[in-house]
């Protein structure tokens, strides 16, 4: 039994004793609910011996026996508690053995009784520190996505409960494991920053970590590769793991911080080192101005004025969170929100609604893109005048002289591409960033298409192919300079 109880556990005892009766064997709380169970034979089915241990074991609460047995014509059902100490509600170990009883079969449970709870025990303990474990896991899963919203009084509150302090100003990085390896480099990640950093395992990519790095403060005196020694650190400590790092931010930047991560993970793939930090480039938002700012309210006012008919339908700040994290990860939203995809649709089709907009389109999705991310930036609305002319369309912003200046930015590295990469990139969102289309339209296989793409990331040093991607920057860009033409 002893041994049964090393190499296996419960289920093994528990399948030793169903053979030994030719019956069905398992544990059961006191109000006849079955926590584990094992049948031995076909010759009982297992709805009917559970049924039989559920009504024994409420019997047995109801007289307040220390041990019990219930006979029917058939069978017979054994009870005994496996904690010995007096507790009402303790768990029960039923054996249920076709009549007439093999001979011992009573003393060989008595003797199973003791391994079997401690065997349990040792389970139950494992599974509330999984139960802890996942829950701690929910909430720094919670509190990235408050960062992510600008929710910044919340998050704070939930990661109260948490260790350790949200820091400020950050990095962001994001690492990517091999299969089944995130659990082991999210250790290596505490112990290398000595428990300093906050670690949160994607929602959304299961090879993905996110971790939030209180920045050095004495980081503008550095050289540019320092700042992100923890990246190096776990880009060296592990083997085929891959680091991408942001730019120093403030805390209610951490999205901005993300996506330049991400950007930056997609170029690292390609680097001996396995590790890459962001390139300095401007944010589209911080460019637009205060005309932009108010295009941005304008465009969005219908969405953040919208009250839902029935209590159990979504808000307007609802809602802007769902398309936020549409634009950023596209399908695997319903992954990030924990929604299910006809949900997801719906509440597009509602956002589209209100917006006039068609959410299928590169531009309306870059057009939206862009007046969230005009929000989420607290710099704009602390200098933005309370009243002023409003922007027509998106257009007139792109117009703007700093729009102009950061879309000659963007596209600059694609001269090293020369023709055949602008063609690519143009044709490739003309065909509202589907492959398919898109490599019909060059004239290429789906193969070659990809791959011209997978070079322009490394040229650009930002993720197309997996979002959150700049297609929507780019199209900005692509834009502004059509508009000067």
């Amino acid at each position: 039994m002893y041994r049964l109880a090393r190499t296996g556990g419960s289920p093994e005892l528990l399948r030793g004793l169903a053979r030994r009766a030719e019956g069905w064997a398992g544990i059961v709380d006191r109000d006849g609910t079955v926590l584990r169970a094992v049948a031995g034979s076909v010759r009982w089915p297992a709805h009917e011996a559970a049924g039989l241990a559920a009504r024994a074991a409420r019997e047995m609460t109801t007289r307040g026996a220390a041990s019990y047995s219930l006979d029917t014509d058939m069978c017979t059902a054994l009870l005994l508690p496996l904690d010995r100490t007096p507790e009402p509600r303790g768990p029960v170990a039923v054996l249920v053995a076709p009549k007439p009883l093999p001979a011992g079969l009573a003393t060989l449970m008595a003797d199973a009784v003791m391994p079997l709870a401690l065997s349990w025990a040792s389970e139950s303990v494992e599974r509330k520190r999984r139960r802890v474990d996942l829950a701690e896991s929910r909430g720094r899963e919670a509190v990235l996505h408050l960062l992510m919203t600008g929710q910044l009084t919340f998050a704070h509150q939930v990661a109260g409960a948490l260790r350790p302090k949200l820091p400020d100003p950050v990095r962001v990085c994001v690492v990517e494991c091999s299969g089944g390896q995130r659990d082991e480099v999210a250790r290596v990640c505490a112990d290398t920053s000595g428990g300093r950093t906050w670690i949160v395992r994607c929602p959304v990519y299961a090879r993905h970590l996110i971790l939030i790095v209180p920045a050095e403060e004495e980081a503008e005196e550095r050289a540019p590769e320092e700042g992100s020694t923890l990246g190096l650190a776990v880009a060296g400590l592990v083997d085929d793991c891959v680091v991408g790092v942001s730019e120093e931010v403030r805390l209610p930047d951490t999205a901005t911080a993300y996506r330049q991560a991400f950007h930056a993970l997609a170029v690292a793939r390609a680097l001996p080192g396995r590790h890459a930090r962001f390139g300095a480039a401007p944010e589209p938002a911080l460019v637009v101005g205060a005309a932009g700012a108010r295009w941005a309210d304008a465009l969005l006012a219908p969405l953040l004025a919208h009250l839902p008919r029935r209590s159990q339908d979504p808000g307007s700040q609802e809602l802007s969170a769902t398309v936020a994290s549409w634009l950023a990860f596209s399908s695997h939203a319903t992954q990030h929100l924990k929604i299910h995809r006809n949900t997801l649709a719906a509440r597009l089709k509602l956002v589209g609604e209100l917006l006039g907009l068609d959410l299928n389109l590169v531009a309306d999705q870059a057009a939206v893109d862009l007046a969230l991310r005009i929000r989420a930036t607290p710099a704009l609305h602390r200098s933005r005048p309370g009243s002023g002319a409003v922007a027509e369309d998106l257009d007139t912003v792109l117009r703007t002289p700093g729009v102009q200046d950061w879309a000659v930015q963007q596209l600059r590295l694609l001269a090293e591409a020369g023709p055949t990469g602008e063609e690519t990139l143009r044709t490739w969102l003309s065909c509202e960033a589907q492959l398919s289309p898109a490599a019909a339209a060059l004239g290429i296989s789906v193969p070659g298409a990809r791959k011209r793409l997978t070079r322009l990331e490394a040229l650009l040093s930002r993720s197309l192919l997996r979002t959150p991607s700049a297609r929507y920057d780019l199209w900005l860009a692509f834009r502004a300079a059509d508009l000067t033409a």
